[in-house]
């Protein structure tokens, strides 16, 4: 335990005292540089308890803000960060836990034209994404320089993780080859997600990564952990590597990293223009924008109302999403499943205005009713925006 300071001894003492881990396993980890690319709710209990383990330095990469809805499973953020950059409340928070590590703050998207150079500077990676996009980039830059993905994920009830991209074995390509459509997976400001959920399956992950930087124990390589939070039941999958892969494979036809253009975020972060279509309308790539005259914003709605403009209030959200938060009482509500079989309810002489949560449904059922012949405009940020009024 020559590398660690007097108060380091004593900080890691229940570490040390582990016959398997031991002052040795300890210098391992102060010695050990772990990448988070993604200070939410994975990476939020991740991080804490990476800090908390003595790693000896932690990188951050995000490039969001503290939003009141990221209280109820972000921990590393209380009530006083909202507003704040993630990454310096995360930084001050990590420090105040352990001042003995070094936090590594990068503010910007982890992209294609920066992931090998991030990547490269740290001996593990935990993936702590919501979106396909930048899993898919994570797992191939890891492939590509040779570090070890500490993969999680979570989705309502339920969670992922595994360690992918180590020498012999499986990468997350090898699950899943290709990016799913556009717009098919929601995220979990469309579909929820326990609270308590990213904070389990973040744990997981920062157990994998102290086992991989000390070398302790036995990882998570060539197998898939699967929870599920409302049985409380874990399942273990194994997961071989896949020779046919196009990353990790014998011979791999991936060999540069390419951005994906995966529209699963909610509607007011992404492009002005972009939108998501869904299974309302198969046959759309999501390569089209929407027409100016497809949207209306949350302002000029409220225009409407206040000069009583005549239109239809349609939201299609789920019963308990209306029943929590609507825009007006007599807004009609047909939860977007159930919109196809429901379009003689809807009238062909006023537009149609169409909201959800943040606009990505909502943008599927405007695209799917004006095919039909309604007049109809997809609420831009959906009542997320309507809440922002002043």
């Amino acid at each position: 335990m020559g590398s660690l300071s007097p108060q380091e001894v004593l900080r890691y003492s229940r570490h040390t005292m582990l016959p398997e881990f031991g002052g040795e396993g300890q210098a391992r980890l102060k010695a050990g540089r772990a990448l988070i690319v993604g200070a939410g709710g994975l990476g939020s209990p991740a991080a804490l308890y990476l800090a908390a383990a003595g790693v000896g330095t932690i990188g951050l990469v995000d490039f969001d803000r503290v939003d009141i809805t990221n209280l109820q499973r972000q921990i590393l953020y209380g009530t006083a960060d909202i507003g704040r950059p993630k990454l310096e409340a995360a930084a001050e928070r990590l420090r105040d836990i352990n001042p003995h590590i070094q936090i590594d703050a990068h503010d910007q998207p982890f992209g294609a034209d920066n992931a090998r150079e991030l990547v490269s500077a740290y001996d593990v990676v935990l993936d702590g994404t919501d979106n396909f996009s930048t899993r898919f980039l994570v797992n191939d830059a890891c492939v590509m320089v040779g570090r070890p993905n500490v993969y999680g994920s979570v989705f309502r009830f339920e969670g992922q993780a595994a360690v992918f991209a180590t020498k012999g074995g499986p990468c997350y390509r090898c699950l899943h080859p290709e990016p799913p459509p556009a717009g098919l997976i929601p995220n979990c400001a469309e579909a929820g997600v326990l609270g308590v959920l990213p904070g389990m399956i973040g744990m997981v992950q920062a157990t994998e990564a102290i086992k991989l930087l000390s070398g302790v124990g036995e990882p998570l390589i060539g197998k898939l952990l699967l929870y599920d939070a409302l049985r409380m039941r874990f399942r273990q999958i194994t997961l071989p590597r896949d020779p046919a892969c196009p990353v990790c494979g014998d011979n791999p036809t991936i060999t540069e990293l390419v951005a994906y253009d995966i529209a699963c975020e909610p509607e007011d972060v992404r492009s002005p223009g972009s939108r998501s279509p869904g299974s309302l309308d198969p046959g759309n790539t999501g390569n089209t924008p929407m027409e100016p005259t497809d949207e209306i914003t949350a302002q000029e709605l409220d225009e409407w109302r206040k000069s009583k403009r005549a239109h239809f209030l349609l939201d299609v959200r789920e019963p308990y999403e209306h029943a929590a938060a609507r825009i007006d009482d007599e807004a009609t509500l047909i939860p977007m499943r159930q919109i196809p079989g429901s379009v003689d309810q809807l009238p062909k002489d006023q537009i149609i205005v169409v909201y959800c949560h943040s606009g990505v449904r909502s943008a599927n059922v405007t695209a799917f009713l004006r095919a039909q012949g309604f007049d109809a405009r997809n609420l831009v940020g959906g009542i997320l925006a309507w809440a922002r009024l002043p």
